[in-house]
């Protein structure tokens, strides 16, 4: 299949290499040079405007940030699109915008797909974790690409429009209280009781991550973390956001669900900004920046 690509950052430039591996045709756009060049390299067909990126392929996934920036792209595309075409957002788009995007694009015969996107930096090698919204047909025609980027068993439709997003919501949602669960744990055997024994985080990190019940990913990372530093002297504790935990709260409250894992969470991250945050905080940067690249704060 060919497929075209909108917005070629990290994970865009991963989503191209797993199609391109997979035995299918990229067509790329991105505004930034470096990323352009960099996609260019694996193979990808670089073209200079986002519209020319619908002059060349009738399948397009966006991997750019939501809000306005997505409704501006679909913009431009809408008038260069034909009918039957599919357009997938991969980004973490709000489930309700997905909803009124794919209504609007149906009105002119295009299918509109939203794709939950997890697996970080570590998805370029493994495959991505791929939750799609949306006309069941159009997801069955370009299943095999799906496929190509997705890693083994990490893919499904989950429900109609909007679903894809909704499900990544929840998703960060539960991530958003796992960091932080892992982070207070960690906070608590360095400061706590045990302060005056020094206790070695790389060794308990290591132990848990084999055999533990609290083994996991995000566990591995911590391990890969306290190897190189335990100090952890050098950074900021601020935590940033991308929105989707809180859309999360939101969803919960208007349906009376409680989450009070994930609004203590959101909570310390809203703190973190203006206090600078503490041990645990800088472990939930780090664990970001580990698995989404995400940017750390540097101590002033």
């Amino acid at each position: 299949m060919k497929l075209g690509i909108i917005g070629l950052g990290k994970m865009g430039n991963a989503i191209a290499q797993r199609a391109i591996d997979g035995g299918h045709q990229v067509i790329g756009f991105d505004p930034a040079q470096e990323a352009s060049a960099q996609a260019e390299q694996l193979g990808v067909t670089i073209v200079p405007s986002v519209t020319d990126v619908a002059k060349h392929a009738r399948i397009i996934w966006l991997m750019i940030p939501a809000g306005h920036i997505v409704d501006a792209t679909l913009s431009l595309l809408q008038p260069h699109l034909h009918k039957d075409d599919i357009i997938i957002d991969g980004g973490n788009s709000h489930f309700k915008d997905s909803i009124r995007r794919a209504k609007d694009l149906e009105q002119h015969g295009i299918y509109f797909l939203d794709c939950g996107t997890s697996g970080g930096l570590q998805g370029r090698e493994i495959g991505f974790s791929l939750m799609v919204g949306g006309d069941e047909a159009s997801y069955i025609k370009i299943h095999s690409l799906f496929e190509a980027i997705a890693a083994p068993g990490g893919l499904g439709l989950v429900g109609p429009s909007g679903a894809g997003h909704y499900v990544k919501m929840v998703h960060n949602g539960i991530e958003y209280g796992l960091l932080q669960a892992y982070a207070e744990g960690f906070q608590l055997i360095k400061e706590g009781d045990l302060k005056k024994y020094d206790p070695d985080l790389e060794q308990i990190s290591r132990i848990w991550s084999n055999g533990a019940i609290i083994r996991s990913y995000i566990l591995d990372l911590a391990h890969t973390i306290f190897e190189q530093d335990q100090e952890l002297r050098s950074i900021s504790g601020y935590i940033g956001q991308n929105g989707t935990g809180q859309w999360a709260a939101e969803d919960a409250q208007e349906n009376n669900i409680s989450v009070p894992v994930l609004q203590a969470a959101l909570k310390v991250r809203a703190e973190s900004e203006q206090t600078g945050g503490n041990y645990a905080t800088k472990i939930v940067a780090l664990l970001r920046h580990a698995f989404g690249g995400h940017p750390l704060g540097k101590k002033g």
